[in-house]
Order: structure tokens, then sequence, then C-alpha cells
């Protein structure tokens, strides 16, 4: 009996989740939208700015338009298992790109689990967006002898959904 060994070196993990508010306008708005963020992740968010001018819109270019954190580690399992319940452990599979990263969004944040209403922050929107990556994925994004990931080792969309489905119990329809 021979038996099949796994490459270590194809393992998925959950690299990291970002989560981001973009409320159009400057001012009172990304500070609530950073107090909103806050009390989701329990990490300090970073203001996002405008990178065009809309005239239309009253936006300058350079101006803080949105807030957005990065969560990684296992702080960022235990966020995304929340955030999971709060969509009911379901994940579109529409929601998947060709590379193994999964977003969807919620269009209140006080449904998340542990998070309570706050009169001074009201009901706001987010986009989480999930990375998967694999060892070795760093060849991307390294400062030095940047590299493409070969083909073979790219996170397919089907890698993905079965990743979370194990990982997470999260029903893909």
């Amino acid at each position: 009996m021979s038996q099949q060994t796994k490459n270590n070196m194809k393992k998925i993990y959950l690299e990291k989740i970002v989560l981001n508010m973009g409320v159009g306008k400057s001012g009172e708005a990304v500070e609530v939208a950073k107090n909103a963020l806050q009390q989701i992740s329990g990490k300090k968010p970073s203001s996002r700015n405008a990178k065009e001018t809309y005239r239309d819109w009253g936006v300058r270019k350079g101006e803080p338009i949105g807030a957005a954190v990065t969560i990684r580690n296992d702080e960022a399992k235990a966020l995304l298992k929340r955030l999971f319940e709060a969509k009911g452990n379901q994940a579109k599979a529409k929601s998947f790109d060709n590379f193994g990263n999964y977003s969807f969004g919620m269009k209140e944040h006080i449904d998340i689990p542990g998070v309570k209403y706050d009169p001074q922050i009201g009901i706001l929107g987010l986009d989480i967006a999930v990375i998967l990556s694999r060892p070795g994925y760093n060849i991307r994004v390294r400062s030095k002898h940047k590299a493409k990931v070969g083909k073979s080792h790219i996170i397919t969309k089907k890698e993905a959904q079965d990743f979370l489905t194990e990982e997470f119990g999260v029903q893909v329809i």
C-alpha cells in the first residue's frame, strides 16, 4: 500500500480580510465609519482618499472619502466566522474570482454578532474582501526579483470554495 503524500506548498490559508466602508464625503462621515470599523474589528482603521476629483459630487482629489482596516492571522479567522454567521453561513459562487479571492457586502454592520447598535454611529454598510494564499505567493510582492505565480500554483475558484466549506463550514450557493 502506498500512501499518497500531501504537498505542503499547495496548502491554502487565509492571508487577510479587508473591511472597507466608502462614505463618499469627508469630515464627520469618515470618522463615523472609522468608529464602526473599530467596533467590528478591534483594530485602528485608516482613511481612504479620493483618487480623482468629481465636481458633481463635491469630492476633491486626496480628500478622505472612506475607511478601511486589514485583519490577519487568528483574528481574521475569528472575524470571518462571525461575518459568515451574519450571512447565514452561505457564500455566493459568483463572488469568487479566478485567483482564490472572495468578496461580499453587508447592508447593515449591526447584523454582525457582537456588534451593538450605537446611535452616534447609526447603521452603515460595508464591503468585505477575503484573500486566500499559498506558501510562495510572496514572489508577487517582494521587493527584489518579483515574479509571477505559476499556473499550477494559482488558487482556482473551486479550490477557494472547497477551502471555505472545509475550514468555515460555509455552504456555497
